[in-house]
């Protein structure tokens, strides 16, 4: 027997979507650009974290390919934020969360 430990495959897809897509940062950002492209100073009012958490969470969302991001180095230099198509796939999502939480937690 092979002392490698076996990876175990996740039996759930909700599962594995909650890990990509499932801290508070991550959530509040991609719920924010549902609204269109953003610079980061808008993004970093809008939900509140300090730039050094929003810097992280916008890199971990490029990186697994929920947003996009363009550099505009006309004077004065902006950083843009916005969905990607995948990124955009989840509006519906938000959409259905929302409704729940009207009916069962925003009595």
């Amino acid at each position: 027997m092979s002392n490698v430990p076996q990876q175990v495959e996740s039996v759930c897809p909700v599962v594995e979507s909650m890990e990509q897509i499932g801290s508070k940062w991550r959530l509040l950002v991609l719920h924010d650009l549902q609204d269109g492209e953003k610079r980061f100073n808008e993004l970093k009012r809008s939900t509140d974290a300090n730039a050094r958490t929003l810097s992280r969470v916008l890199d971990d969302l490029q990186e697994t390919g929920f947003v996009e991001r363009r550099l505009e180095e006309d004077a004065p230099v902006a950083t843009y934020y916005s969905l990607t198509d995948k990124g955009r796939s989840l509006c519906p999502v938000f959409d259905e969360i929302e409704e729940w939480a009207d009916e069962w937690i925003c009595e």
